[in-house]
């Protein structure tokens, strides 16, 4: 084991708190492997370490979270999104290792939007022809998969960037029965709602007859009190 993950591991056990650990437990519907902490506890742990680890090879920094992520304690992931988030650039070859990542590692909601809205959203922020990726991933027979097609745009949507494609993601995701990925495409409609406001509400008068009430009333959070009352209004 590498020494570093050793010694990040003594500081998480020592920065752990039972009763957090045990109350952790209830943002959650599965079972969940944490230390016990507040995320920015565990932010500083990996801050910490960022200042050894930054001057690495890629390859061995991508080591490193491979194993922080293969352990199962979010806390871990947490710190290894933070690497990969704070990483100055990627290659287009990248995105095959976070599909697997997620694919393989990634069991919680925390977890996924963690990594997702930082590393994947800055990879296509980088490699913006790669969205497409995203869309297969709207067929996977993995929730997490699922979901974080929705939520790796969460940022560049909160910004104006990519409505097509979160809207052509949202669609592809409309009538998905998992509540995780109807909240995860909801929030994405939502955070494009800033920017395009008048859009997204077209969409979801588009769509509202085969859209999750679950994913609506995410969609619509942000809007006007009329909006929001057409927007629920049953019609049918």
């Amino acid at each position: 084991m590498d020494p570093l993950i050793i010694r990040m591991r003594t500081d998480l056990e020592q920065s752990a708190d039972p009763d957090l650990r045990a109350s952790s437990q209830r943002f959650f519907r599965e079972e969940i492997r944490c230390y016990g902490m507040k995320t920015k506890t565990a932010n500083a742990i990996a801050k910490t370490y960022w200042k050894e680890v930054k001057d690495l090879p890629k390859k061995d920094v991508y080591a490193l979270c491979e194993e922080l992520f293969a352990s199962g304690y979010m806390e871990e992931s947490f710190i290894a999104s933070y690497f990969t988030e704070h990483l100055t650039s990627f290659e287009r070859t990248d995105l095959l290792l976070f599909r697997r990542w997620i694919d393989t590692y990634i069991t919680n909601w925390a977890a996924c939007d963690t990594f997702c809205n930082h590393t994947v959203g800055d990879f296509i922020d980088q490699y913006p022809e790669c969205i497409g990726e995203l869309k297969t991933w709207t067929q996977s027979k993995n929730r997490w998969m699922r979901r974080a097609a929705a939520v790796s745009l969460i940022i560049p949507a909160k910004r104006g960037r990519y409505l097509d494609d979160a809207l052509a993601i949202a669609e592809l995701l409309l009538t998905d029965p998992d509540d995780m990925v109807q909240k995860g495409y909801g929030w994405l409609l939502k955070e494009a709602s800033r920017e395009h406001q008048q859009e997204v509400f077209e969409f979801v008068m588009e769509k509202k007859r085969d859209m999750p009430r679950t994913a609506l009333r995410y969609a619509i959070e942000k809007m006007p009190k009329d909006m929001k009352a057409e927007a629920m209004k049953k019609d049918w």
